[in-house]
C-alpha cells in the first residue's frame, strides 16, 4: 500500500497554502513554523497512526508489502507508529514537543532505514515496502524535519523577557 506521497506532499502543499493565506507577516521563521506543524501533525502524526494501525489491525498487508514473512513483532512496531503519531499531534499544540517529536521520529526512521539496507544486502529484497521510495523517505524525511526545526530556531526573534533580565545581559 504505497501511500507515502500523500503523507510527504500534503504537508508541503497545506503549509504553503497556510503561508499564502496567512495575515501574519512573511518570513523565514514564518514558513518553517508552518512547514513543522504541518510535517508533525499530518506526516508524522496522521502518517505514523494510518501506518502504526495497519501495522497493529493487518500486519499481513505490511509483510506482503515489505516482502517479509508475517512476524507478530510487526504489531509492536505498529504501537512504536502510533506513539509517534501522538507525539507529532501534541506537537501542533505543544510546542515544547517539536524537538522530542522529531528525534524520536528520527530515530526510529533511521533505525528502520538500516534495517531495509540490511534486507537488500543481505536477501536482495527490493520489494515496494523496503527498497522503494519508503526508504529513501525514513533517511529524507528525519532530516529535512531537524533542518526545519534548527532554521526556525535560528530565525526566531530574540526577545527579552523582564522578569528574566539582569546586568549581565548586556
Amino acid at each position: 500500500m504505497e501511500m507515502w506521497y500523500i503523507f510527504a506532499g500534503l504537508p508541503l502543499f497545506g503549509a504553503l497554502i497556510h503561508f499564502f493565506l496567512s495575515k501574519k507577516t512573511k518570513s523565514i521563521n514564518r514558513i518553517t513554523e508552518l512547514l513543522l506543524l504541518w510535517y508533525l501533525g499530518v506526516g508524522i502524526g496522521i502518517g505514523s497512526l494510518f501506518s502504526g494501525l495497519v501495522q497493529v489491525f493487518s500486519p499481513e498487508i505490511v509483510a506482503q508489502s515489505t516482502g517479509w514473512v508475517y512476524s507478530p513483532f510487526l504489531r509492536e512496531v505498529g504501537f512504536a507508529n502510533i506513539s509517534y503519531a501522538i507525539l507529532g499531534l501534541l506537537a501542533v499544540r505543544f510546542r515544547n514537543f517539536w524537538a522530542p517529536a522529531v528525534i524520536a521520529y528520527a530515530i526510529f526512521m533511521w533505525g528502520a532505514a538500516a534495517g531495509h539496507i540490511y534486507e537488500i544486502q543481505q536477501s536482495g529484497n527490493l520489494s515496494a515496502g523496503n527498497a522503494s521510495a519508503v526508504l529513501y523517505l525514513d533517511i529524507l524525511m528525519p532530516l529535512l524535519l531537524m533542518i526545519l526545526l534548527l532554521i526556525y530556531h535560528k530565525t526566531q526573534k530574540k526577545t527579552i523577557n523582564p522578569l528574566k533580565f539582569n546586568i549581565y545581559m548586556l
